[in-house]
């Protein structure tokens, strides 16, 4: 099996300071912090049966944390929908667009559709909501999806899965 650490950072991208009111803190969102330096990627690690990642929250409705309209479909989508976003490299561009993968934690499975990327090269700006740029191993999920494996409350925000495609 390929280790995870085979997709190195592609570069850096320092953060700037959000104008007043402009980011969303949402679901636990990050604001760039000004003169950070963020990690950027365009790989992400190897796709198998099943992959490791890390399991994040997002709203990908109008004035949510997610910003700009899905990718797959220049659309935003209701917290009901069991949709995700995948990190750069796995989106592939738009390989992944409108196909499901099953996502398993929490002792659960869920199929969901994948309709957006987490942003892994880019951040810290108004059509990225002004949050830093995604790690490489995300799947950024709707709340939908985080109820359907169990997880409630403040218990939800960020934590471990494997996915695979279904």
């Amino acid at each position: 099996m390929v280790e995870a650490d085979t997709c190195k950072p592609s570069g850096k991208l320092r953060g700037k300071k959000p104008p007043p009111g402009k980011c969303n803190k949402g679901h636990d969102s990050d604001c760039c912090k000004e003169g950070k330096f963020y990690d950027t990627y365009k790989c992400s690690p190897p796709v198998s049966n099943h992959t490791k990642a890390t399991f994040t929250l997002n709203g990908f409705d109008s004035g949510e944390d997610g910003g700009s309209p899905c990718e797959c479909d220049d659309k935003f989508h209701e917290h009901s929908e069991l949709i995700v976003a995948l990190s750069t490299g796995w989106f592939n561009k738009k390989k992944w667009c409108m196909k499901y993968i099953n996502i398993h934690g929490n002792g659960k499975t869920v199929k969901a559709k994948v309709v957006d990327k987490c942003d892994s090269t880019m951040g810290c700006d108004d059509e990225h909501n002004f949050q830093p740029p995604c790690t490489n191993n995300i799947v950024d999920a709707s709340d939908a999806v985080w109820d359907a494996l169990g997880v409630c409350g403040d218990k939800r925000g960020e934590m471990e899965i494997y996915w695979s495609d279904a």
